[in-house]
């Protein structure tokens, strides 16, 4: 590992120049989707106005997908490049960088991208974008001063918690204690720590109101076995519909055989039972005899009687001819149900009808992490895709989970999947058209049904919203951008807790001395709508989670907030000291 006083000597080093007047402090960023374009608005969101921060980023000669990848953004500037090696890492000058950002999706490229790194800047702070938990451990191991994240880790819960209608199970530990998102009716009043939002209008969720009691969702202490706990089993089991055993058994066996062969087979028991009445008629017996002579004759022709009335010699020469068209049918029916099933093997599709299940549109990853959490829960899933061999396919069979193969945006697909007798339908491939396709499709299967979509564009998801009443949408990169640029810039973002578009981060600022809140009260610090403190620590001493807001905040205090992007860009402001002078003379 590297010297940390070392590390910090050299900090304060580039620190000291960039006093004198040099260029501030540079990010390299590599990526090509909607995660870097959000990573690098989060950077200049936080550092532009300062006028101190260079930000460089790397991406393909071509676009790789229609949505924006960061590279039309203003003040940046762009390298394109299609192989992320030395050459290229030189041309974007990482030497001397304070840190690099990779963020492509290709696990082991981005370990090799971070090898051919390490040989131009060998001090370099690291944020790597990891999916595979392996490949993770091993970059940890091998570049101490890196932070390895998963986008896809930091988003699936807040999939979760919409499909079934839940807060989003955001639990941390910080200063002690360990606090959890929940609805305020889940926990005990004694164990709430503030509010967080209030969403009782599905149409806008106000984040961090004034009036905290307000808020119906809240941050609360985990104290034990809270209430909450307990109703949210229970309001699980109460999200997955019954099933019903009849239902579910006619609509097997109507699946069972085309309908062709199935319309013939009911036809001809139509006939076979008006001949059976006529035969029991001409017989002058009861029903009972009458169900057993038909059966008989039918399926067997024995029985034959010369002495019989002509009506009922007519009769069973008639119900013979049927018998003999019975059987074949009844033969193909088996026949077409066995070859049916083995197709439906092979293609992927559900041929048993299902509900009260989930269904998870896409086995990326992200779609891979909702459908592995919603199994963890106990929830049934079943999967869709357009390939066999996507990526959380292996993971679905390990797991027992059903694979539709097909275009999710098709009727066909929806219905395989059982969409129009499921709780939720979760829509989370990374095609905005794909996605909303088959959401309006499955709307139409089942009108009530709770659609969770994932699109990137926030004014194109709030137009959805309002034109087909699709309310739960939800944003990747949005949800994880914040994690990322604070990585970059070595700040550690304890939380990030997803409130319906909104994402409020929980963090730990530390106050310089010179700063405009040192001096200042701690009534200061809070911001309605954009911060609330939660915590307020003294150097040396333990965090104060009910700090007097009449206390004097001095430097080296550290203060615990939970804000809005652009209210801890602000808050940031405020605790770091004014830029220096330029004619301000050099230090040591």
């Amino acid at each position: 590992m590297a010297d940390p006083l070392r590390e910090r000597a050299r900090r304060a080093a580039g620190w000291r120049l960039r006093m004198n007047g040099e260029a501030g402090p540079h990010y390299v960023v590599c990526g090509s989707d909607p995660l870097a374009y959000w990573v690098v608005r989060a950077l200049l969101a936080t550092e532009v106005d300062s006028g101190r921060i260079r930000i460089t980023l790397v991406v393909p000669e071509r676009r790789r997908s229609d949505g924006p990848d960061g590279r039309d953004v203003g003040g940046i500037q762009v390298v394109r490049a299609d192989r992320l090696d030395e050459e290229t890492f030189r041309r974007a000058g990482l030497a001397g960088a304070d840190g690099l950002a990779l963020l492509h999706q290709d696990d082991v490229g981005n370990m090799h991208a971070a090898l051919c790194a390490r040989e131009v800047e060998p001090r370099l702070r690291l944020v790597v974008r990891m999916f595979n938990t392996s490949l993770a451990n091993g970059v940890r191991q091998l570049f101490p001063d890196s932070a390895v994240l998963s986008d896809a880790s930091m988003a699936a819960p807040a999939f979760v918690a919409a499909a079934l209608g839940e807060v989003a199970p955001t639990h941390f530990r910080h200063g002690g204690r360990t606090l959890y998102v929940a609805r305020r009716a889940d926990v005990r009043p004694e164990s709430v720590l503030c509010g967080v939002a209030d969403t009782r209008d599905p149409n806008r969720h106000r984040v961090l109101p004034t009036d905290e009691a307000t808020a119906d969702v809240v941050l609360a202490e985990a104290t034990g076995q809270p209430p909450g706990t307990e109703l949210a089993a229970r309001r699980l089991v109460r999200a997955r519909r019954r099933r019903r055993p009849l239902a579910v058994l006619l609509r097997a066996v109507r699946s069972f055989a085309t309908r062709k062969i199935g319309v013939a087979v009911l036809v001809l028991l139509a006939v076979i039972a008006a001949l059976g009445w006529l035969n029991a008629r001409a017989a002058d017996v009861n029903w009972g005899d009458a169900l057993y002579l038909t059966l008989v004759t039918t399926l067997t022709g024995e029985d034959p009687d010369v002495n019989k009335p002509v009506a009922a010699q007519v009769m069973q020469v008639v119900l013979n001819l049927a018998g003999l068209a019975l059987l074949p049918l009844i033969t193909a029916v088996v026949v077409d149900g066995v070859v049916n099933a083995r197709l439906a093997l092979h293609a992927g599709r559900i041929q048993p009808h299902r509900s009260g299940h989930v269904v998870v549109v896409g086995l990326g990853n992200i779609g891979t992490r909702v459908m592995a959490q919603l199994h963890d829960f106990g929830v049934e899933v079943v999967a869709i895709d357009k390939t066999p061999d996507a990526r959380g396919a292996s993971l679905a069979h390990r797991l027992g989970v059903p694979v539709v193969v097909g275009d999710a945006a098709l009727e066909e697909t929806l219905r395989s999947a059982s969409v129009e007798t499921c709780q939720a339908l979760v829509v989370a491939s990374t095609d905005d058209g794909v996605n909303l396709r088959a959401a309006l499709n499955a709307r139409g299967l089942a009108p009530e049904l709770r659609v969770v979509l994932r699109l990137f564009d926030g004014d194109f998801a709030e137009r959805i919203q309002k034109a087909f009443g699709i309310g739960i949408s939800r944003s990747v990169s949005y949800l994880a951008a914040p994690s990322f640029a604070a990585a970059l810039l070595d700040r550690a973002v304890i939380a990030t807790i997803p409130v319906g578009r909104h994402a409020l981060l929980v963090t730990e600022v530390p106050v310089a001395a010179g700063s405009a809140l040192d001096g200042r009260p701690l009534a200061a610090v809070a911001h309605p709508g954009e911060v609330r403190l939660l915590a307020h620590t003294r150097p040396g001493q333990k965090a104060d989670w009910s700090a007097d807001p009449r206390l004097v905040i001095t430097a080296g205090d550290r203060l615990t907030v939970m804000a809005r992007r652009a209210g801890l860009t602000a808050l940031l402001r405020e605790t770091t000291p004014p830029d220096p002078s330029p004619d301000a003379p050099a230090g040591p």
